[in-house]
């Protein structure tokens, strides 16, 4: 029996597909799509599924770069911005994924990964041969894998492709991007990464990018938690945090959290480069992953203490770095 949602599908996708000359075929190959060698311009049509803080700069570096865009989010007020700037809308993910080359999700959470993909109206009930899944949050490794079965099914493939680099670096489209799944669909998707990201590896199968960004986040917890330790150390003891930082920035100390953060906390800008609330569940997910391997991961166990204590205090929708709150003025937290 066919389902519901491919036939609606299938009709929206024939209303929106642009004409094109009789003697071409109306669907071009992903492979083609990818590096520019399409008949009618636009380097890839790609389907583009959530606009948060760094999904609509990701966004945008693919409109400057000449790819059709198609995007939908919860809400569509969310992407007014992306849609005068070229971008057409979908009104479902399933919608999004009507004719286009590349899938593309950039979701908070997991449970919102699953239903974009699994749910009602979900990318899954829309895909077709030859298509490519991309996910560049956050989620389980086994998630992954069960994405690129699904995409597998029908003949489509899938990349799990988490992102490293904040709000900055997608703005400035310098991101590192981790990459899991097939080396030739990551091949073909590579213009797709080099149009927001300055270092792309492939990391291997269908999970290697999601295991390599657990790790990544296990060194960014850490970090930033010593980071805001730090500072609330040389605050305390007397010393000017700025010379502080003029110092051990230019030693073995520096990092991105030293040269990015820690400015922003004595400026007083706890404004979310990358939310709290997602860096917990970062963190449940790297115990979860410590778990299965048989691993004790003491300092992820600390961070994740001290990140949800944050959370608990209604610091969810800070910045990472509005952990120094929880050192130097617990009571700031709710009102920020």
């Amino acid at each position: 029996m066919t389902d519901p949602r491919q036939g609606e599908a299938a009709r929206e996708a024939s209303k929106q597909a642009p004409k094109q000359a009789s003697n071409q075929s109306s669907i071009q190959s992903s492979t083609q799509a990818a590096s520019g060698r399409t008949a009618d311009g636009p380097k890839a049509r790609v389907g583009w599924i959530g606009a948060g803080i760094m999904g609509s700069s990701m966004v945008r570096h693919l409109l400057r770069a000449g790819h059709a865009v198609t995007v939908h989010s919860r809400t569509k007020a969310r992407c007014a911005a992306l849609l005068d700037e070229g971008a057409a809308w979908a009104d479902s993910p399933a919608l999004a994924a009507c004719g286009a080359d590349f899938v593309c999700t950039n979701v908070g959470l997991p449970a919102e990964l699953e239903e974009v993909m699994f749910g009602n109206r979900g990318v899954a009930g829309a895909l077709s041969s030859g298509q490519i899944v991309i996910d560049f949050g956050t989620s389980p490794p086994s998630l992954a894998r069960r994405i690129a079965e699904a995409a597998g099914a029908v003949g489509a493939e899938s990349l799990d492709a988490p992102v490293s680099g904040g709000d900055i670096g997608a703005r400035n489209g310098t991101l590192s991007i981790m990459v899991g799944g097939a080396e030739t669909a990551f091949e073909h998707a590579r213009p797709l990464f080099e149009a927001f990201g300055k270092t792309v590896v492939h990391q291997g199968g269908a999970g290697a990018g999601q295991r390599t960004k657990i790790v990544n986040q296990v060194l960014v917890a850490a970090s930033t938690l010593g980071m805001c330790e730090a500072l609330h150390l040389a605050v305390r003891a007397g010393l000017d945090p700025q010379q502080v930082l003029a110092s051990v920035g230019g030693g073995a100390a520096a990092s991105w959290s030293i040269s990015v953060l820690a400015p922003r906390v004595l400026s007083g800008d706890f404004a979310p480069g990358f939310l709290v609330e997602h860096l917990v569940k970062d963190l449940r997910i790297a115990e979860e992953e410590a778990a299965e391997l048989g691993l004790d991961l003491p300092a992820v166990r600390l961070a994740r203490g001290r990140y949800e204590a944050l959370l608990a205090a209604g610091g969810g929708r800070l910045g990472t770095q509005g952990l120094y709150l929880l050192y130097a003025n617990p009571s700031a937290v709710s009102g920020k």
